[in-house]
């Protein structure tokens, strides 16, 4: 079994993942549900072969299903606490200290864009905006994304 399918049964992940689909329930702009983590997954991991970039698919799937969990709980920036969570997720789910150490760093930076093309980080960083849906977007008039940031055709 793949790591990432572990992480679907792991205990805390589910409880983050039902909390933010409670939360969100309302929520009129983009989700942050399981729906969310599966396209950033794909696309990443498409940006990851197109790119010849040689990230494991068990890495970026991982990666993609952990970087918004931190938005389960309130009080802190959701990149920190999405790492601070995952790292216990990840030693649950057999993932190697330098494979956790990688997924951290990328969920720590999916928030900015990075330099480094070549990397796990970056390729989370553009799916998690590439995965946006603003040319379906019922509350495209009231969303504080500038508009030149915004999707407006399907790229994957």
């Amino acid at each position: 079994m793949e790591r990432y399918n572990k992480i679907l049964n792991n205990s805390l992940f589910n409880e983050a993942i039902n909390t933010i689909t409670k939360n969100e329930k309302n929520r009129i702009f983009c989700r942050h549900g399981m729906e969310h983590c599966l396209d950033v997954a794909r696309i990443a991991y498409i940006l990851s072969l197109e790119n010849n970039l040689n990230i494991s698919k068990d890495i970026i799937y991982s990666t993609a299903l952990l970087h918004d969990i931190g938005r389960a709980f309130e009080g802190e920036a959701h990149n920190i606490k999405s790492a601070e969570l995952s790292k216990t997720i990840l030693k649950d789910c057999s993932f190697t200290d330098n494979e956790i150490s990688e997924i951290l760093k990328a969920i720590l930076n999916h928030r900015e864009n990075n330099s480094d093309i070549n990397s796990l980080s970056n390729i989370i960083y553009k799916a998690d905006k590439i995965s946006r849906q603003c040319y379906s977007c019922k509350a495209h008039s009231e969303c504080y994304w500038e508009q030149d940031k915004r999707n407006h055709k399907i790229k994957y």
